[in-house]
């Protein structure tokens, strides 16, 4: 397992050993020991969560409030263009994004560190994302920071009309936004 930083230094890529043959391939999607050893955390994983989204889907930017939740997000079907929002109040890169492809062809996963929004746009035909949370989702304390706000300075690769939901379309901007503690 390879871990390296993000743009923003306390999202990690991680990248895992695969191992391929004529039968397919086989890697470790997460061992406790290994990452502990490499980034000095021990997340404590209580939810997996699995989505499966439809070519020009933006899903996102999603944060949680009270109870921020950690990611380790990855791509089991297609590809994604997944966005990182810095959502921690105080924090030197507060406000700054950050972006990467993940698919199921590269294998790359990302860790993201409870205070953060994210979200992604589906860029393969179909995409299944598989990611383990920190903290139980809690619709009271679930904020959406408005995924297209051109004070985040993302370059969405959207082809054509993006599929929004109607949640997701009554983001808040950045400069409206309620920060996390």
């Amino acid at each position: 397992m390879k871990i390296s930083p993000s743009a923003i230094p306390d999202v990690l890529v991680i990248e895992p050993q695969v191992f391929r043959d004529e039968r397919g391939f086989f890697y470790e999607s997460f061992n406790e020991r290994r990452f502990a050893e490499l980034t000095g955390l021990r997340p404590q994983f209580v939810q997996d969560n699995h989505s499966k989204s439809l070519h020009n889907v933006v899903r996102g930017l999603h944060y949680q409030v009270g109870c921020a939740q950690g990611k380790l997000v990855r791509v089991t079907t297609g590809a994604i263009f997944d966005v990182v929002v810095d959502m921690r109040r105080g924090s030197p890169t507060f406000g700054r994004s950050g972006t990467i492809e993940l698919s199921a062809d590269n294998h790359l996963q990302l860790w993201i560190p409870p205070g953060f929004a994210h979200g992604f746009l589906v860029t393969s035909d179909v995409a299944e994302c598989v990611y383990k949370t920190t903290d139980y989702w809690s619709p009271q304390h679930e904020r959406t920071l408005l995924w297209n706000d051109p004070a985040l300075g993302i370059d969405w690769p959207v082809d054509g009309e993006p599929i929004v939901s109607a949640k997701d379309k009554a983001g808040v901007p950045l400069a409206q936004a309620e920060a996390v503690a």
